[in-house]
């Protein structure tokens, strides 16, 4: 009975060591705060990485992904980074998309490799914050 309880017992170590593995990737560089709106107009938060490139920071999402979505839903989003809130236009350039990739590789390092592997190859984009 007692190694029947290993397998349960193993597997839930794995999760939660996994889940810290994705946690230390995601969170131990620069982590900005995004704020769009959703269809009801309440404001929702999504934590995201950044990196500067031609005097604006830049964004990297997923065609796929929620806070994507409500981006192109609206013409203004506001940014949170190191505590200062701005708003913010946007352009989709993705002609710039490898640039932003290496820049996100460089930045963020292995994390950004496990976020890829775990993430797949969704359709990304390169997203332009041009400053109100």
């Amino acid at each position: 009975m007692k190694k029947l309880l290993w397998i349960p017992g193993v597997l839930l170590a794995l999760a939660v060591g996994f889940g810290l593995l994705q946690y230390a990737a995601s969170e131990r560089v620069e982590v900005v705060l995004l704020h769009t709106l959703n269809e009801q107009g309440g404001q929702v938060t999504t934590r995201l990485w950044v990196v500067d490139h031609e005097g604006h920071p830049w964004l990297r999402g997923d065609a796929g992904s929620g806070w994507f979505a409500r981006l192109r839903a609206n013409d203004r989003v506001s940014l949170t980074r190191n505590g200062n809130t701005t708003s913010y236009s946007y352009r989709i350039r993705n002609e710039n998309l490898a640039t932003i990739h290496q820049l996100m590789r460089e930045k963020y390092t292995w994390g950004d490799q496990l976020v890829s592997l775990m993430a797949g190859d969704g359709t990304s984009n390169a997203i332009e914050l041009i400053p109100e």
